[in-house]
């Protein structure tokens, strides 16, 4: 999910894995591990089929998947970002976001479930949404103001994450990710178009961005 930038919250401390910590590096450890990868665009096939459950957990590999997903995020200066988007169908995705209240959340989750809402409980907020594999158009898009996800981290222990807001939306977008949606869908017909076209008259500013970006992280 591309990022934008009242108080409700006494305690401002930086959320990993839903959890307050005392102090938190401008970057995630993850982001100075990882390497920055392509990210996908929508039109790839991969960006529109459910992906895999992720069944291995505790290894090298997914551990490198997730460092690698938050440098890439980092360097696209996103607020989340799924594994279909830099071409792995698995059901994980993460985050680096500030929320309505200046507070930092960061992590990630596999084999993510959102919780059903019931109907009396549902609160509809309609704010501009972007998504990094569509650089450039923003658009506004209804979502909950709160939601509950639930999966595992990438050892395999089960976690749950609550979200209220912007926070909310971006867990919402990731989840919809996984699940071969892309927030283009939300949209009516001719919106859609429009956003598609200034998507392709904004791309390539972009992809050049996001490489000036990754060349001045060392990434």
């Amino acid at each position: 999910m591309a990022a934008r930038f009242d108080d409700t919250s006494q305690d401002r401390r930086v959320r990993v894995q839903g959890v307050p910590v005392d102090s938190f590096p401008r970057f995630a450890p993850e982001t100075e591990r990882g390497s920055v990868r392509r990210i996908t665009v929508v039109g790839e096939e991969i960006l529109r089929r459910p992906c895999r459950e992720v069944t291995e957990f505790g290894t090298p590999e997914l551990a490198r998947l997730v460092d690698d997903m938050f440098a890439t995020n980092q360097v696209a200066e996103g607020a989340g970002l799924a594994a279909n988007q830099v071409g792995v169908d698995l059901r994980l995705f993460m985050w680096d976001i500030t929320d309505d209240w200046g507070v930092r959340h960061v992590g990630h989750i596999a084999n993510p479930v959102l919780d059903e809402v019931p109907p009396e409980q549902r609160r509809l907020i309609e704010e501009s949404e972007g998504c990094l594999s569509v650089p450039g158009p923003y658009r506004m898009v209804s979502r909950l103001d709160r939601t509950v996800v639930r999966g595992r981290d990438k050892d395999g222990d089960p976690l749950v994450i609550e979200g209220r807001g912007y926070f909310a939306r971006c867990l919402q977008h990731e989840t919809d990710h996984l699940r071969g949606h892309l927030y283009l869908d939300r949209l009516a017909q001719r919106d859609r178009k429009t956003a598609l076209r200034e998507m392709d008259a904004a791309k390539e500013e972009t992809f050049a961005r996001r490489a000036a970006r990754a060349a001045k992280l060392g990434k």
